[in-house]
């Protein structure tokens, strides 16, 4: 803060604590074992000012100096040891800043990388700022949270001065337009700018008032909401109020269907599919025709069998993930992470012999459809985007849709869920594939509607329940017409 600030105006207070999941544990020999999000430090041979100022940040944000005038023996040797460890923490451990009225933080850098950098400088005067274009701002608790997938800190934005900041950085301005604008006086927009460049949240320009990120062509490909996704789902992501709770009892292995009539499918034999199927290298070196879409209709047989082969539970029992809550699973001929199998199908019946035309909701425990929409419309409807998205002029026989119950996946995996959800859905449509070139059939993926259209014609309880992928099934291209 600069020495000519006039007398009585407001002045900002750096303060420093540890997030609310850290803990410290006395270890042997005087040692310190902060247990931490990112893992265990052992902090050994640090000085007893030192460790009281930890046990005080573990409890909210305090300045340095009251750390110094409440800790004896505080020397610059001591803040040194204590910058030493908390640069150690860095993962662990908020900044925030206050205005001196004892009403507490105004905004908060909450860490989401393990090792960040915090620079404090200041923003040369009448430089241009901004927000990045891939900052996103939310309510969060009490206050608003704004973050960047590109930042290493979220910031907690706690009370109106830095919300009007952080609000009217949309396009390129100065401080000083800023305090105009706002009314918020020009030191304190100053130092919550730096606070915000800071975290990595704002932008400043150069001295040709240009941004570095609008001009890095390896940025322009991203779009705000994909790098958002990949940074935040890639791996468990700290995530803050955010993370989804695992309260409650552990959601079904497998989704129960109660309403609508029931129909048993054929179960093949699989010594004799294992005896006449194609082997795996055969099957991956045919060429991936195309359905053939005709008026040809499949069978309820094959449809049982595609169904049996693909996607059935072969068993259940429990399963663990390392430091993780034990869960029950089931074993399916595709793969999915921890077997939490959250996907469902359903079957789209367009032409098939035995099965009425309709929207059937399938059971992998008990090998059976159930009939959850006969709307002829609706089904039609669902077709014909099939139909679009194939690049065909007819309906497809088969669509199959499937989808992810989220609790069934979130319970286990948090923030990692929904792009677990993708891969899995890969790992179905590759096991649909080879399942449909055995039976002498072709699979193929197709995009179908954007919005609620197909939710809605399935009848799921979004969001709890959401549409993740479709694939037709159909004999294949150059398949002889009856």
């Amino acid at each position: 803060m600069p020495a000519d600030r006039p007398e009585g105006a407001p002045e900002t207070v750096r303060l420093w604590s540890l997030t609310e999941d850290t803990l410290l544990e006395a270890g042997d020999d005087d040692t310190i074992i902060a247990v931490t999000w990112w893992g265990e430090y052992e902090l050994a041979g640090i000085p007893e000012p030192v460790r009281e100022s930890l046990s005080r940040m573990v409890l909210g944000p305090v300045s340095m100096g009251n750390l110094a005038s409440s800790a004896s023996g505080a020397t610059e040797a001591w803040a040194g040891a204590l910058r030493k460890v908390l640069t150690r923490l860095s993962g662990s451990v908020v900044h925030s800043l206050a205005l001196n009225d004892g009403r507490g933080p105004v905004l908060s850098a909450i860490p989401v990388t393990q090792s960040p950098v915090f620079p404090a400088g200041p923003v040369p005067p009448g430089r241009l700022i901004k927000l990045s274009r891939f900052s996103a701002m939310r309510p969060d608790g009490s206050g608003l949270l704004l973050e960047s997938p590109r930042a290493r800190y979220r910031v907690a934005l706690l009370r109106p001065p830095a919300a009007l900041v952080a609000t009217s950085l949309a396009g390129p301005v100065t401080v000083a337009q800023v305090a105009e604008t706002t009314g918020v006086a020009e030191q304190i927009v100053a130092d919550v700018v730096a606070f915000l460049v800071g975290a990595g949240v704002v932008l400043v320009a150069d001295d040709w008032a240009q941004f570095a990120e609008d001009t890095d062509t390896d940025l322009a490909v991203w779009t705000p909401h994909d790098m958002l996704f990949h940074a935040r789902s890639r791996t468990w992501q700290k995530a803050g109020s955010t993370e989804p709770r695992r309260a409650g009892a552990e959601p079904p292995v497998v989704k129960p269907i109660t309403a609508g009539p029931t129909f048993p499918l054929h179960r093949p034999d699989p010594a004799v599919l294992k005896a006449t199927d194609p082997t795996l290298s055969t099957l991956l070196e045919r060429d991936h025709g195309c359905p053939e879409v005709t008026e040809r209709a499949l069978s309820a047989e094959q449809i049982g069998e595609f169904l049996y082969r693909a996607a059935r539970v072969r068993s259940i029992g429990p399963a663990y993930l390392p430091g993780g809550p034990g869960h029950q699973a089931s074993q399916r001929p595709y793969f999915s992470i921890a077997c939490l199998y959250e996907l469902e199908i359903y079957v789209g019946i367009n032409r098939c012999v035995g099965l009425g035309r309709g929207i059937y909701h399938y059971d992998p425990l008990w090998h059976t459809l159930t009939l959850v929409n006969d709307d002829s419309v609706v089904l039609d409807g669902l077709l014909d985007l099939a139909m679009v998205g194939a690049g065909s002029h007819r309906r497809p026989s088969v669509l199959l849709t499937m989808t992810a119950r989220m609790s069934r996946i979130a319970w286990v995996l948090g923030s990692a869920a929904y792009a677990t959800t993708l891969l899995h859905v890969g790992a179905l449509q590759q096991v649909l594939y080879l399942a449909a070139k055995a039976m002498g059939l072709a699979a193929h993926a197709v995009p179908v509607d954007a919005g609620d259209r197909v939710d809605h014609s399935l009848k799921l309880e979004w969001p709890a329940e959401v549409s993740v992928g479709e694939c037709v099934l159909d004999f294949p291209g150059g398949a002889p017409s009856p």
